[in-house]
């Protein structure tokens, strides 16, 4: 009960701000004090919370934030995926839908703001995907638009130039898989991360070829990118059409990739908001005052 409550309580805490309910429990009794509505969504909230307990999972401010949050649309069911170091579990109903697409999709669309597991949740999946023998290869690519004309400025050989924009995609191999075995597998070539431009003329076959950032690549980079598309791969496709940084004027990729796509047979487009962010609780507050501030500018 200890580690349900959280130390000094923090756990409760929390729940009472995010439904707007009174937790008071004496030993291990709990009362919930609140409407009807909010004290059910807490009771689900609370259970769903002790079974990760039970099942020796630990809890931490982002599993109560998503306890809550699936609890309030009726849904405290989650998706794992498994991977050397954690089990990644869904956080929202959205990321949910969105692991299900992953599994039943050739390419899938992940769009939306920061913070909402889109690429994290991708790269998750590539390598369950890799260590359960489904395909032979990962390959994670970005477009280094924030290069530009800077690049050649950068110290060292091209590769040096061009890793710290594809640092976030091996942030997130190595909370999959332990150091030495990202290493070992960079060097074998089942795992490649490299920027879009190294993808031009190639056709990958039994891979999961995820490209990050997507909002940053022209309609002819992503057609390129999306027709390299080969036998028993998929792909995944992730950025926030709300973060552009190619030239004024200029069209995204992304954008008009969606627009051309939706609906088409073995495409999946899955759509985040502000309320599905995952990371800490103040990163969703300052997501919502953003597009607040956006709405109102427009």
């Amino acid at each position: 009960m200890a580690a349900l409550f959280g130390r000094n309580d923090e756990h409760l805490v929390q729940i009472e701000r995010l439904l707007d309910v009174k937790l008071r429990y004496r030993g291990n009794h709990l009362e919930i004090a609140g409407t009807a509505e909010v004290r059910e969504i807490a009771e689900r909230a609370i259970e769903c919370l002790y079974r990760r307990l039970t099942d020796g999972h630990d809890i931490n401010q982002g599993e109560v934030q998503a306890a809550v949050r699936m609890s309030a649309v009726g849904d405290s069911e989650k998706v794992v995926i498994r991977t050397k170091r954690r089990h990644i579990s869904s956080r929202s109903p959205t990321q949910t839908n969105y692991i299900m697409a992953l599994e039943t999709h050739k390419l899938v669309f992940g769009l939306g703001p920061a913070g909402t597991g889109k690429t994290y949740l991708a790269v998750a999946k590539a390598v369950q995907n890799l260590l359960q023998g489904d395909v032979d290869r990962i390959i994670l690519s970005r477009p280094a638009v924030e290069a530009g004309e800077r690049l050649g400025f950068l110290p060292g050989d091209l590769q040096e130039k061009i890793n710290p924009y594809l640092r976030p995609l091996y942030d997130a191999l190595y909370d999959m898989l332990p150091a030495d075995q990202v290493a070992n597998r960079l060097i074998s070539g089942e795992i490649e991360v490299a920027p879009l431009a190294f993808m031009r003329g190639r056709t990958l076959a039994n891979s999961v070829i995820i490209l990050d950032e997507a909002q940053n690549t022209t309609p002819v980079q992503m057609k390129m990118f999306l027709t390299r598309l080969g036998e028993g791969s998929r792909m995944a496709v992730t950025g926030d059409l709300s973060q552009v940084d190619l030239p004024r004027g200029a069209r995204s990729g992304l954008r008009d990739a969606v627009g051309i796509l939706t609906g088409v047979e073995g495409v999946a487009v899955v759509s985040f908001t502000d309320t599905d962010v995952v990371r800490h609780p103040l990163v969703t507050r300052i997501v919502k005052a953003y597009n607040a501030t956006d709405v109102r500018r427009q």
